[in-house]
């Protein structure tokens, strides 16, 4: 009888308590969601996928902040205090994307992990360094440090050009069946420096979540440092029960965040994502996710039930319903260079310069939903990877407003096709000496027939000769600097009339 009792008692559990049996499944579905929701929000040049996904780039943590959205910014501390830093993730796409890389390398090497304690010097360290640029405006190191912004630039620069080639594929072939499901698009590559650093970026993180797991998310990313000091009160966690350990060391070698101790029954809460491998990996039930004080009280399993409705319902509240907006564009002309503009144009709704340099992540979401390829990213030092204006592939449509319905950060405020059109966002400015015109070759007028606000006029040359060749003229108050008129004017490979921008927009 006695070996029967042994037995009994050395026979492992099914699973690590009532928690066991829904955490990961639960985190690994919602986390699927998310992820995928995002990436097609990134992949998708047509502008359906943020009718319905648009929600989900709105409810992150940054993005949030800077767009002074309350009620998501509430809603991610209430639940980082309920449910810890369960944002790291599932809503998280770089969190979730490096669970991704974390799992290849636990396929290579199972119960590669081990306890370190955290690099608390280094996290604050940066995360100073990240106020103090976010402050400052020095926009290329904020967005290097924000993990949306860093997943953005990989989905738009690495991801999107794959998807499009995809998609031209099936136009062609869809071409030859008489069916027009699909349509070709124009791939080409808008910045090198940011596709270079979204490369390397992805190339550091495959390599540190193949190694150490959540590396980057527990000693570089300021967000999850923030969110740590939050996840330490949180109501739910990760907690031993003593008694039934067996200090098998399973939990410390499925830890990707290295932030269970299993010789102290101790975990670093200001690390841990919630992710539930460790209650998984028990064999003995000797690991929980809930309420500590209420330990001794059984929890029925329909409690995770309810939690994960709970949660599923709060980030269901946070859904923006956006509408679709449709949007054409002029036949694609021979490719022109891009002038060497004094002030770099920056989108309607932006306000200014220095707005779009104290709110702009660089997510590139605005410059993937552009239908008119006129968004480009930044060269520039200071403001590198944000989005500026150029119009050698399209111009600034006054009835287009995806950019500022899409920005989830507040850089672009959202803004009706009525305001667009009575937004100054630049001058547009004639070289004379290069106008057709005006040397008499033709009668071109290109710049004048196209100006969607009639804020150019072709008028004599010489005001006192109304024989002498015609050249255009800009009324600058009426301009609002969309660039049709750059975009139209035949001459190359610099047009003969281009826009230059304003550091602070004006209402006309």
């Amino acid at each position: 009888m006695s070996n029967n009792n042994s037995k009994t008692n050395q026979t492992p559990h099914p699973s690590g308590g009532a928690g066991g049996r829904f955490l990961r499944p639960l985190r690994i579905t919602m986390a699927t969601v998310f992820l995928l929701g995002l990436a097609f929000l990134f992949l998708d040049f047509t502008g359906t996928a943020h009718h319905w996904l648009g929600w989900m780039a709105k409810v992150q943590a940054l993005e949030a902040v800077l767009a002074l959205n309350v009620v998501v910014i509430l809603l991610l501390v209430v639940l980082t205090l309920v449910f810890g830093r369960i944002y790291c993730s599932v809503i998280c796409p770089l969190g979730i994307m490096q669970d991704i890389f974390g799992w290849f390398g636990k396929k290579a090497k199972k119960n590669r992990y081990t306890y370190s304690p955290a690099k608390t010097w280094l996290r604050y360290i940066v995360l100073a360094l990240f106020l103090i640029a976010l402050i400052a405006g020095i926009g290329s190191l904020v967005q290097l440090l924000a993990p949306y912004s860093a997943f953005g630039r990989i989905m738009a620069s690495i991801f999107q050009p794959l998807y499009m080639l995809g998609n031209n594929v099936l136009a062609g072939i869809a071409e030859r069946a008489d069916s027009y499901t699909f349509y070709s698009v124009d791939v080409w590559m808008k910045s090198l420096p940011v596709l270079i650093i979204a490369a390397a970026t992805m190339v550091i993180l495959f390599i540190l979540a193949w190694r150490g797991g959540r590396t980057y998310c527990n000693t570089i990313c300021p967000v999850g440092t923030v969110l740590s000091l939050l996840a330490r009160h949180s109501l739910l966690k990760i907690h031993f029960d003593v008694d039934k350990c067996k200090n098998c060391s399973l939990c410390t070698k499925n830890c990707k965040a290295s932030c269970i101790d299993y010789k102290t029954h101790t975990v670093d809460y200001s690390r841990c994502v919630v992710c539930g491998d460790c209650v998984k990996s028990c064999k003995f039930g000797a690991l929980r996710y809930d309420n500590a004080h209420l330990h001794a009280r059984a929890t029925a399993p329909t409690d995770a039930t309810k939690r994960s409705f709970l949660l599923a319902s709060a980030l269901a509240t946070t859904a923006l319903a956006q509408k679709k907006l449709v949007d054409g564009g002029l036949a694609p002309i021979t490719a022109k260079q891009a002038p060497g503009r004094l002030t770099p144009l920056t989108p309607p709704g932006s306000l200014s310069a220095r707005n779009m340099a104290q709110h702009c992540t660089g997510c590139q979401l605005c410059v993937t939903e552009c239908p008119n390829d006129v968004l480009r990213p930044s060269t520039d030092l200071m403001s590198l990877m944000q989005p500026v204006m150029s119009y050698e592939r399209g111009y600034c449509r006054p009835e287009c407003t995806r950019c500022s319905d899409v920005c989830p950060a507040g850089a672009i405020k959202p803004i009706d096709k009525a305001e667009k059109s009575s937004i100054q966002i630049g001058h547009a400015i004639v070289v004379v000496s290069e106008c057709i015109s005006a040397q008499g070759k033709d009668q071109c007028g290109n710049c004048e027939r196209h100006c969607p606000v009639g804020a150019i006029e072709m008028v004599p040359s010489d005001p006192d000769d109304d024989m002498s060749p015609y050249v255009p003229a800009v009324n600058e108050a009426a301009c609002i600097g969309c660039g049709a008129c750059e975009y139209v004017c035949p001459v190359r490979p610099l047009s003969a009339i281009h826009v230059e921008g304003h550091e602070v927009h004006r209402k006309i």
